[in-house]
């Protein structure tokens, strides 16, 4: 793991002054915003006073505002503020032109909503499975996939399959159009091998840094990685609102003005000048006063995470072996969205986690199911087995509690609450 660089900013001895307010509260919280809000209360307070003030309740001037900071924070032309992590993954696709007979890759080892807008187009997911490491998307297997897709061969990798009328397996020609990695935690995927693969196919990449955003790859921030980066602002995310929330970042100008097209029922000139079929995607301007107010102390919270990150290895790995902690590449800084670790096997992490609620510790588990096990997906026909690192990671993860003002004293209360 990166080191965490010294923090020089006046803002840090305002968070140092609220150790007796975390210690004091209990219980202890998977995520604590109200310690993050204790010292920004009265600049989100003067924001949002702003807007009740100007009126512009809908895309009023601080959504452009938020959009100005974050594009150039994450180093792209543009940046479109939208409704949620799923609405930018939905505009993003749309832009693209994605439907049926598209089959766009993307990880089983995520939240519903990265394949769900895929099928929502009337394309299909094809799913694959994650390095064991990272937890993210695996080149080397996508490669694979991307192969058998074009063979129309589930010998060389599981595909979508159905059944005809016969009971038979169906295996439907689809189109290779585009790949969804998933930045899982914090950590972003290996975009220059799956940008290889990409180049090499003809496909676009979705960057899903729902939990990424402040995270870097080889120095570029998360969104930047793609053809069209999104994420997230919901409450728990590293930069979150207080209700729903999400951005989409690219450099292209075409793609950018139709997702600013998407965003708002398909406008043109206007809106009642409808050019194309969009939704009802805008982000609030009242989440846009607090983000902004948020984002004043984001990159100083970047560097609490890395060291409340850093406190876990240590604490973790001076009492047991039985547990895997997370790794970061050395090319890699993981914003760390959660700090997720592997119990030995799933009677291991059940005892783990019943010991943790004994010791009132607040834990969950991201993912218990993969996404090709899913009642939602069962129509594509996948089955247990065919992507046993994901199925392997669901059956022994689970996280703890991490957020930049978790303090040693709660750590170490955390790992003794393990029980091991």
């Amino acid at each position: 793991m990166p080191k965490a660089e010294a923090i020089q900013n006046p803002k840090r001895r305002r968070f140092g002054r609220r150790s007796n307010y975390w210690k004091e509260r209990l219980p202890m919280q998977f995520i604590d915003l109200a310690a993050q809000q204790a010292g920004i209360r009265k600049e989100i307070e003067e924001r949002l006073k702003a807007v009740l003030d100007h009126g512009r309740y809908i895309m009023g001037p601080e959504i452009r505002e938020l959009e100005e900071k974050l594009s150039a924070y994450v180093g792209v032309k543009h940046a479109i503020g939208c409704s949620s992590g799923t609405d930018a993954l939905l505009m993003a696709l749309m832009a693209l032109g994605v439907g049926p007979g598209d089959a766009v890759f993307t990880s089983p080892f995520t939240f519903v909503a990265t394949a769900e807008v895929v099928v929502l187009l009337g394309a299909t997911p094809v799913f694959v499975d994650i390095d064991p490491i990272t937890f993210n998307i695996d080149p080397v297997k996508l490669e694979s996939a991307v192969r058998a897709v074009l063979a129309n061969d589930p010998g060389l990798y599981p595909l979508p399959r159905k059944l005809d009328r016969s009971g038979k397996e169906n295996h439907g020609q689809l189109t290779p159009r585009g790949i969804i990695p998933v930045d899982l935690f914090g950590l972003p995927a290996d975009y220059d091998a799956i940008n290889r693969v990409a180049e090499q196919h003809g496909l676009f990449v979705i960057q899903d840094a729902a939990q990424s955003f402040g995270a870097e790859y080889r120095g570029r921030k998360a969104c930047s990685h793609g053809t069209i980066g999104g994420t997230s602002f919901f409450p728990a995310k590293p930069l979150g609102c207080y209700g729903d929330g999400g951005m989409c970042f690219t450099d292209d100008d075409d793609l950018a003005e139709r997702m600013v097209s998407v965003r708002i029922h398909g406008k043109g000139s206007d809106k009642y000048d409808n050019v194309r079929i969009g939704l009802n995607g805008r982000l609030d301007t009242f989440q846009a006063a607090v983000l902004l107010s948020k984002f004043s102390i984001f990159p100083e919270e970047i560097g609490l995470r890395q060291e409340v990150a850093g406190r876990y290895d240590q604490l973790i790995s001076g009492v047991t072996d039985r547990l895997v902690t997370p790794r970061v590449p050395e090319d890699c800084l993981s914003v760390w969205a959660q700090y997720s670790v592997l119990a030995e096997n799933g009677p291991a992490r059940k005892n783990i986690l019943e010991s943790l609620r004994r010791a009132e510790i607040p834990s969950a588990i991201y993912y218990p199911k993969p996404l090709h096990l899913q009642a939602a997906f069962s129509f594509l026909g996948y089955g247990e087995g065919d992507f046993p690192v994901s199925e392997d990671c669901a059956a022994r993860i689970f996280s703890l509690p991490m957020h930049p003002y978790l303090g040693p004293e709660d750590q170490r209360r955390v790992v003794e609450g393990l029980g091991l």
